[in-house]
């Protein structure tokens, strides 16, 4: 038999080693990083990329009334993404039929582009325009105080109460609420022209202080702007009610009582053609176990329909613990608008 030659062999091991590295070599781990963006993977979540655990759910902004009608937003959010948005009411009848359905669907999408109420106006539709924003920013201050009370933060929390109609003009509070407690009041809407800008002015500051002081919306009105008052105490008290549960404490948020699992949640108005519906409901262990109107049409036939649908409508929501319920017979309007206003309060919930 014949010997293999001493360097053929040193050769052949050698051979055999550097192939064994290269295969080595080859096996390049699938987690190296880099090799996961060359294979078109996505990279781990930079910053300045919504964060985890944001708002899931429906958000409904607050009503906006315009020359020609009101405009209200609600959107569709996905850890903290607007995933959609839709306009539940909009201007409509005659002209504004063509720029609602025109003016809309591309304000819808701006703000789905945009994920901010920093969309430009739709040329031809600027009233609506106007008011899809300031709806939609409503939204975006609700979804941010319920990210703010789901992370148990303790961060401060700005909350906007819906607007009160008085006889003298609108009264609109926004609060400040920190460490469980109102830290600041002010109003960003009250009524002005002529002796409005004088009683406006000397009451409203001590409304603000008064607010700050009890904690709550059980203040007393100041003499001489009993109009004023009464619509300062109505919005304080929708913009406490926004408050979700665990964002605040007990006197702040309105669950009297310090149980967080109850929540006390006013709807935006929902205007109807006779007149306007607002819903606050009750939710405690995730059940509606109180609902009444805030209020309802009134005046001539109005007042008969409305004391004999709004309980009947307060027992179905009740009964059905959400806004899908049937219209009373009789009072289609005031049914439609009290679903409209009982779905914006239980959006507020998460529900």
């Amino acid at each position: 038999m014949r010997k293999s030659h001493p360097v053929r062999r040193a050769v052949l091991a050698g051979a055999a080693t550097v192939s064994g590295i290269v295969l080595l070599l080859s096996l390049k781990p699938a987690s190296d990083p880099g090799s996961a963006q060359a294979a078109g993977q996505a990279p781990p979540a930079a910053a300045g990329q919504a964060p985890q655990g944001g708002v899931n759910g429906a958000v409904t902004g607050d009503a906006a009334q315009t020359q020609y009608g009101a405009v209200q937003v609600r959107l569709t959010m996905n850890n903290g993404k607007i995933t959609q948005a839709e306009a539940v009411q909009a201007p409509k009848g005659g002209r504004s039929d063509q720029i609602t359905a025109s003016s809309v669907p591309r304000l819808n999408q701006a703000a789905v582009a945009a994920q901010s109420a920093e969309i430009d106006a739709v040329s031809g539709a600027t009233y609506t325009s106007a008011g899809y924003k300031k709806s939609l920013q409503s939204a975006l201050d609700k979804a941010k105080a319920s990210a703010g009370a789901q992370q148990g933060s303790g961060n401060a929390q700005t909350l906007t109460g819906d607007v009160a109609q008085t006889q003298y003009g609108p009264v609109q509070v926004r609060v400040t609420v920190a460490g469980g407690k109102i830290t600041k009041a002010e109003a960003v809407q009250a009524p002005k022209g002529g002796r409005s800008d004088q009683i406006t002015s000397s009451s409203v500051p001590r409304l603000n202080q008064a607010a700050v002081a009890a904690g709550n919306a059980d203040i007393d009105a100041v003499s001489g702007a009993t109009y004023t008052s009464a619509g300062y105490k109505k919005s304080l008290q929708s913009a406490l009610d926004k408050a979700p549960a665990g964002g605040g404490s007990s006197q702040a948020a309105g669950s009297g009582g310090g149980q967080a699992a109850t929540q006390t949640l006013t709807g935006s108005v929902a205007q109807t053609q006779y007149g306007p519906v607002q819903v606050r409901v009750t939710v405690a262990g995730g059940k509606i176990t109180k609902a009444e109107a805030v209020q309802a049409p009134k005046g001539g036939r109005s007042d008969q329909i409305t004391s004999s649908s709004v309980p009947r409508l307060n027992q179905a929501a009740v009964a059905a613990g959400n806004a899908q319920i049937d219209a009373v017979s009789g009072a289609t309007y005031t049914s439609a608008g009290y679903k409209q206003s009982l779905q914006s309060a239980l959006d507020q919930a998460g529900g």
